[in-house]
């Protein structure tokens, strides 16, 4: 599936439908230059999930996880891996468990600096700047 959004709040809207999809127990990998929608997205996807917090980038803290309010899904596990050196960082504090809760949903920025630990079945969502406020967002 590809979007191409027009301002950091069509690609917020993308995320929130895209929510919908979800079933619980994601793994979703975003991938993309600084700037190029990946945290909006994730903004999106809690706002879709209904959760009541508001969505910061973990970069300083890598992980924050939120209670989402949905039938299946009771948990939003939200990292950044922008400031880390391997995915043995992310083992560190437990990533695992979260990679194995088919209650929550994974959200990971920068995955692709991970990527030895992603786990089987992911969801690959790429982001790239196109020219002004586009984005063209691609999910595999």
């Amino acid at each position: 599936m590809q979007k191409i959004t027009s301002s950091e709040q069509k690609t917020f809207e993308f995320a929130k439908t895209f929510a919908k999809r979800l079933k619980g127990g994601e793994v979703l990998c975003l991938i993309g230059d600084l700037g190029a929608g990946k945290t909006a997205f994730t903004k999106g996807l809690a706002s879709g999930l209904d959760v009541k917090n508001i969505i910061t980038s973990p970069t300083f803290v890598l992980m924050k996880v939120y209670s989402v309010h949905h039938d299946a899904i009771k948990k939003l596990a939200h990292i950044d891996a922008y400031r880390i050196n391997s995915g043995e960082d992310l083992e560190a504090i437990g990533i695992d468990d979260y990679f194995n809760d088919k209650n929550c949903v994974t959200v990971i920025e920068w995955a692709d600096r991970v990527k030895e630990i992603w786990p089987k079945n992911v969801t690959k969502i790429n982001f790239k700047i196109l020219e002004g406020d586009k984005r063209k967002v691609t999910v595999t």
